[in-house]
């Protein structure tokens, strides 16, 4: 799990006993919810907060919760919290909103929605993430939208920068080969739909369409996949970005939580687009949310901590402490996405990250991913992204183990 020793030595620094009912207990695989506790604590005197790293914590909150014996956490701020089981563990957040407290309107409506089950609303949004291409500083005029980048537009310039000789590629505008997270979002944007079932559902006819679309594109842009991987083979013992500022690849895909964590050097020497196609920009299916138990102890510090936390005005204090102390070298944001508050995202980040001034997309393309499995991430590094890898290369669906036998196969052996 991604964490710097530098929350390390503040979990264990702040992780304490929860038997007052004036002290919350976070549970969070996000190592950044330290530092939110010990601004909060430092913030006011009624309420404390502590905070332990748990790898799943989903997982264990459903023991938890089904154990007597077992401790639940006030709070649990994660990814994946939505599935079948959010109404049976978390409690309605209804009473959090009001005069002189939450505001619906202050989150982006397609996030908050996620956290709603019927007409109630058991989990918050806390952070966001969303694909890009980058590209060398000084071509966006080579582009037709300031905001956003399609499939076409990609190979169409992709095609017009390949320069070959004796045969041989020797710059390449992009290959969908090169990063298999790009397959995802390709798969994703087909209409794959990947939800949870039992674990896993998908539509198998939209997937092949994606398949089939990223084979078309490495034929009739590069050639070929042998011509593609061997173009990778040479040049790719550099990162993207420098490949990019040496003038070797034109395109390259990466995450917005990524993206800002580049080197200033980098980012004076890159511009990007985020990735729109059909008038959908996908969001990363990693956003951050954030619940109470219903069996949590503490919930009136948790409620107090929950409504600190989604003021627009800490969230500014929250990312002004993390420049001053060079946090956000390494986090990018809050929670390390955009921030769900739509004003802290549109109007507070272009003071902290200069190049998203005028260029956040209007939210109404923002396309969130059904609701996952618990365990989705582990399902799409040991499965899915396996899968696409060896389908892209291939010409023909059969000459690549399934999908379906391949998650079964887990499945067994992860019972």
């Amino acid at each position: 799990m991604r964490i710097s020793y530098v929350f390390i030595l503040i979990l264990a620094a702040f992780f304490t006993s929860c038997g007052d009912t004036k002290t919350s207990l976070i549970w969070t695989d996000r190592g950044e919810f330290a530092l939110y506790a010990e601004y909060f604590n430092n913030a006011q005197s009624q309420y404390k907060v502590s905070v332990k790293f748990v790898e799943s914590p989903v997982e264990e909150l459903f023991s938890a919760s089904n154990s007597a014996k077992r401790n639940v956490p006030d709070i649990v701020a994660a990814s994946w919290l939505k599935n079948s089981q959010t109404g049976t563990y978390f409690k309605s957040l209804e009473g959090i909103f009001g005069a002189n407290k939450l505001s619906r309107s202050v989150f982006y409506p397609r996030l908050l929605a996620i956290g709603r089950i019927e007409r109630s609303q058991y989990l918050l949004p806390v952070s966001f993430n969303i694909p890009a291409l980058i590209f060398s500083r000084g071509r966006e005029n080579e582009l037709s939208n300031q905001f956003t980048v399609d499939f076409d537009e990609v190979k169409s310039l992709s095609k017009k920068y390949n320069t070959m000789s004796r045969g041989v590629y020797t710059r390449m505008g992009f290959s969908p080969l090169w990063d298999d997270d790009f397959l995802f979002a390709a798969a994703f944007l087909s209409g794959t739909s990947f939800r949870e079932a039992n674990p896993l559902a998908w539509d198998s006819l939209a997937l092949e369409r994606s398949m089939t679309f990223i084979n078309n594109w490495t034929n009739e842009i590069n050639t070929s996949t042998q011509d593609e991987d061997d173009f990778t083979f040479k040049y790719f013992f550099e990162p993207p970005e420098k490949l990019i500022q040496s003038g070797r690849i034109l395109f390259s895909y990466m995450e917005s939580s990524r993206l800002f964590l580049l080197s200033e050097e980098s980012k004076n020497a890159l511009d990007f687009r985020w990735v729109m196609e059909q008038d959908r920009i996908p969001l990363t299916e990693d956003s951050v949310y954030i619940g109470i138990p219903k069996k949590a102890k503490s919930q009136k510090a948790a409620k107090a901590f929950i409504q600190w936390f989604f003021r627009t005005e800490n969230q500014r204090k929250l990312l002004e402490y993390s420049r001053t102390n060079r946090i956000n070298e390494n986090i990018f944001g809050i929670c390390g996405g955009f921030s769900a508050l739509s004003t802290v995202t549109e109007q507070i980040y272009p003071l902290f990250y200069p190049e998203l001034l005028g260029r956040m997309p209007p939210s109404e393309y923002y396309t969130l991913p059904n609701v996952l499995p618990a365990n989705w991430i582990t399902i799409k590094e040991r499965v899915i992204l396996p899968y696409l890898h060896d389908r892209a290369r291939s010409e023909k669906a059969e000459d690549t183990y399934p999908l379906e036998r391949r998650l079964s196969d887990w499945m067994r052996v992860n019972r």
